[in-house]
Order: structure tokens, then sequence, then C-alpha cells
């Protein structure tokens, strides 16, 4: 067991996914159980047999799920879960309009190639509010920046932080440049400045492991921030980068010489370029492919793309 995992309560447990998918965390009780995040629809089999482990609940049924925040790595498995157990899912306050309309550009869904089945909202999380799951008091605390209507769950007799992808050990969830969102960055600092203010001995992220050592984390979140700040088109280029590996990972290869079209083709892409980049789509999808190669975040290989995992 990562040694980090030994302070959080033992009626917690955390699913640690990977990049497609958000972690998956459960909270234990006699009072029904919470899982909080359902993953990527792609993933659903394996969400639904890690709910069903002995690690998770084996046959009992849920109680209720509850997401951090409506992007499809977070709540693509909603749908599935709602099918199996039955359980009503608890949405954040800014979320649930979303999700009613099914607003596939503000979802980031379609207009960024990505997946999500349908759902209802069945509850409404307010920030403010506070909520005994897994025998643990939650105060819901509004995190808005990667996504406005986010939030967090804090636990102060612990001092747990379930932080979605407002904070990880390595940075956040993308942000929108100031071009796209005027919002999006001003609100993430003030969710970091909020969030630093908390007396917090471990944080589970929305992806990767928990982590203890905090300050660090929020040197590197700040550090992030700044450098946002000064130059909209390295958000830009950021949040293509992360959308682009996301629909690989998801597709697991893309034909190369299919990619000036899908460029062309996808809302975000053809946005950002016309706002940034004033590129030729073939001249933009070589200049992804180069950034993420060199990073080792993908591989060439037989005219497809790969990820570099894989």
């Amino acid at each position: 067991m990562d040694p980090d995992k030994k302070l959080l309560p033992p009626q917690l447990h955390v699913f640690v996914r990977d990049w497609l998918s958000a972690n998956n965390i459960l909270l234990k009780s006699r009072e029904g159980h919470v899982l909080i995040d359902s993953g990527y629809v792609r993933h659903v089999p394996l969400t639904l047999a890690l709910l069903a482990s002995p690690q998770g609940i084996g046959d009992e049924p849920l109680g209720r799920l509850v997401n951090t925040h409506c992007h499809s790595d977070h709540m693509g498995g909603n749908a599935a879960i709602k099918a199996r157990y039955g359980c009503p899912i608890a949405l954040p306050e800014g979320e649930a309009p979303l999700i009613c309309s099914w607003d596939e550009k503000t979802l980031l869904l379609r207009y960024c190639d990505q997946r999500a089945d349908r759902f209802s909202v069945d509850e409404i999380i307010a920030p403010g509010e506070s909520h005994v799951w897994g025998g643990l008091e939650w105060q819901a605390l509004a995190a808005p920046g990667h996504d406005m209507g986010a939030l967090v769950f804090y636990n102060p007799e612990h001092r747990v932080l379930i932080s979605g992808d407002a904070l990880w050990e390595n940075g956040y969830g993308l942000v929108m440049p100031a071009e796209v969102d005027p919002l999006a960055l001003p609100a993430a600092r003030a969710t970091l400045d909020m969030l630093a203010k908390l007396d917090i001995r471990i944080v589970v992220p929305g992806h990767g492991d928990p982590f203890t050592d905090v300050g660090a984390a929020f040197d590197r979140a700040f550090q992030r921030t700044t450098a946002f700040e000064a130059d909209s088109v390295r958000i830009a280029r950021h949040v293509l980068k992360a959308l682009f590996m996301f629909a690989l990972l998801d597709k697991q290869r893309m034909r190369i010489a299919d990619l000036p079209e899908y460029i062309g083709t996808i809302g975000v892409y053809r946005d950002f370029n016309a706002l940034f980049f004033r590129m030729a789509p073939a001249e933009l999808a070589e200049f992804l492919v180069s950034e993420l190669e060199r990073s080792r975040a993908l591989r060439r290989e037989d005219g497809w793309l790969r990820p570099w995992a894989n």
C-alpha cells in the first residue's frame, strides 16, 4: 500500500485510475455507501467490476453517486451505475442545469470529441453544505476554474481534501484562456487561495495517487497559474494537447493521414486555431503531434498514432 494511503480513514477507499478515468472514491458506511466520481464511459466495465469487488461494496447496494464536477472522465459512468444500482445521483448546483439541458459544448463532450451516456439529476449539492458520507462530515466547497461549477469536499476531522481536478500533485485540470472564458483563470487562482488556507493533511485528487506534500503541490499549482496568466497562447497549447491526448487514449489509435480533417472538424480545435494559431489544419495537427511526441506521450507507428505506453 502507498504509505500516504495509510493516513486515510478506513472507510475511505480510493480506486486510483488513469488520465482517461478519474479516480473513484468510495465512502463506506452502514447508512449507505457513497461513490464520488464514476470515470469515463470507455471504462464502465472496469468501474463496475471495481465497485463490486471485495475492496468495493461486493453485492451490497450503493446509496448515492456524487460528482465533483461533470466532465466526461468524472461522470462517464453515471448512467451505467444508476442502471446497475438504482441509486440517486447528486451533482454540484452549478452543474445540474448543464446536465438537464445536456449542453455538449459547455460539458466538453462532442465539442471536444468526448463521450458520455446521458443521465438525470436526482439531488443537488450547494456550496457551503455539509454532508455525512462514510460516517464522516464533508464540507462542500466551491472550486471554480477548471470547471466553473466544480465542488471539492473537505473533512476537517481527518484533514482530508477530495480535490477533483482543482488540485493535483502536479498542477490541476486544464483551464480555458481568457479569450474563451475570462473568468476561468482568476477563478482557478481564487480556488487555490481558498484551498491553501485549509488545514490539509492528505489530498485525494481526481487523478493520481493521494499525496501529503501539500505545500509543494500548492507551490507548483501557483507557479503554473502565474505562467498561464502571462501567456494565453501557452494556455491554449496546453488545452489542445491535453484534449488531443485524451482523444487518443480513448480511441487507442488515430490514422495520421486523417488528422488534418480531424483538426478542421472538431469544434475546440477549429475555434482555438482561429483565436490563437491561425495555422492550416495539417500544420496545427503536426505541431500538436510533434509536441506530444517530444514529451513521450504518443508515438508514430506505421501511419498511426498510438499512446506511448501501448
